[in-house]
């Protein structure tokens, strides 16, 4: 290499680039970017001014989601309106001066600019921040500097084939950066989008779930669509290749396509959903806190999260307590001796139990809801009494309704002097 001949190519490129910084379309560049930045800046003030999250008497801001995620959009504001005025400023520059490359490549630092807020702000996993950081940061640097293309054909020219395929190190790195980009847009969204459809009231608990759960599945099928075409991967060649899989797929994974296809069958018959009190045929119980496309999630009343199949609600018996109405009956049983006044005895029953303020009583209860006891059977040892009552949820968890009953009824015994029987046996001697 002729050192003298770079060293004479360099001090050509100086004295072309002082000459440029000296001349009055560089001036005019110059002072159009600085115009942009300041109306920028008094522009996002204004608007930030307008959208300042409340504060409390201690100064500190209130605690609303809603403003939070408005401060944290407030600091995206002037970099925002600056790539929008380098915009404006770059077509006014090439309108009136035909050279735009000072504004131009201001507008691609804005842009990097407003990429790294972004991340800082909105970027939590740290995968997807060094992604961010190191690769969609730099690339967007070489489209403001006019050397992107350049890269990428030198990129695409560092290629193999296998069969029929090309790879390619700028297909690769395509793949990574905008495959990356994507499954962070499709999370985000997914849980977004979630959560927004099941904050709508006027749909009820099952049509939420079937909402959302469709929402899911047609993201997942948009973001591998597009994944796929990112890959230049054609579509229809993929067709035989398909239904071969899914057939594959059909014999090896029926038992995960069936509980597929009975989570669509529950949610759109509704016979489940969210929050309702379960009894599977094997006597296990709990309250459904979640309900995925392949399984059902129960939270038992001791804090156990139990995972049912989707296709035992198809295929086997269960007992749904909360579907129609949270209203349910309960009963309870107990022996008083055989010299009580078992009238009053009732009566007495009656007033404990219609007492506890959880059991639906009153005059404008039909008389068969009220709280009633009865006499049951004769036993051995004394006579059995049942009680039944009618209240709102389950008596178990945190509703201990029937144990508070028994103890009431125990002290009220006590002060009538009520007594429970002893187990009794009367022994004869013959002869």
């Amino acid at each position: 290499m002729d050192l003298t001949l770079v060293a004479t190519q360099f001090r050509q490129f100086i004295d072309a680039v002082t000459r440029w910084a000296q001349s009055p379309p560089f001036y005019a560049q110059a002072g159009l970017v600085a115009l942009s930045l300041v109306l920028s800046w008094a522009v996002a003030g204004v608007i930030r001014s307008n959208v300042l999250v409340r504060r409390d008497a201690g100064g500190a801001a209130l605690s609303s989601p809603l403003r939070r995620q408005i401060l944290r959009v407030r600091g995206l504001i002037f970099p925002l309106l600056a790539v929008f005025a380098l915009q404006l400023a770059n077509d006014l520059s090439f309108s009136m001066l035909g050279q735009s490359g000072l504004v131009r490549a201001a507008q691609g630092i804005a842009v990097v600019w407003l990429l790294y807020s972004v991340i800082t702000r909105f970027v939590s996993n740290p995968l997807l921040k060094f992604v961010f950081t190191w690769l969609v940061i730099p690339v967007a640097l070489l489209q403001a500097f006019g050397v992107l293309n350049d890269v990428t054909k030198y990129l695409d020219s560092l290629n193999f084939e296998v069969g029929n395929m090309r790879i390619s190190a700028y297909g690769f790195a395509r793949v990574f950066i905008f495959g990356s980009i994507l499954f962070w847009v499709g999370r985000v969204s997914n849980s977004a989008g979630q959560q927004i459809i099941r904050r709508q009231q006027g749909l009820d608990a099952g049509a939420r779930e079937v909402a959302a759960k469709l929402f899911e599945i047609v993201l997942f099928v948009v973001i591998a669509v597009l994944l796929l075409q990112i890959m230049a991967i054609d579509l229809t060649a993929l067709a035989v290749f398909g239904g071969a899989l899914g057939l594959g797929l059909g014999f090896g994974l029926q038992t995960i396509a069936s509980n597929f296809i009975s989570g669509l069958i529950i949610l759109l018959d509704r016979s489940v959903t969210v929050g309702d009190y379960v009894e599977l045929s094997d006597g296990v119980s709990g309250v459904i806190r979640k309900m995925n496309m392949r399984s059902t999630l129960l939270e038992t009343f001791d804090g156990k999260d139990i995972v049912v199949p989707n296709s035992l609600f198809v295929s086997e018996r269960f007992a749904n307590w909360t579907h129609q109405h949270r209203k349910q009956r309960y009963s309870l049983e107990f022996q008083v001796a055989y010299g009580t006044d078992i009238p009053a005895m009732l009566d007495i029953v009656r007033a404990v139990v219609s007492s506890h303020p959880q059991v639906i009583t009153g005059e404008d209860i039909p008389i068969e809801e009220r709280a009633d006891a009865e006499i049951k059977r004769f036993a051995d040892s004394g006579v059995e009494i049942l009680v039944e009552f009618w209240m709102e949820g389950i008596d178990d968890g945190k509703n201990h309704v029937g144990a508070d009953l028994q103890l009431m009824i125990w002290k009220a015994f006590k002060e009538n002097g009520i007594r429970f029987p002893f187990p009794q046996r009367e022994i004869r001697l013959l002869g």
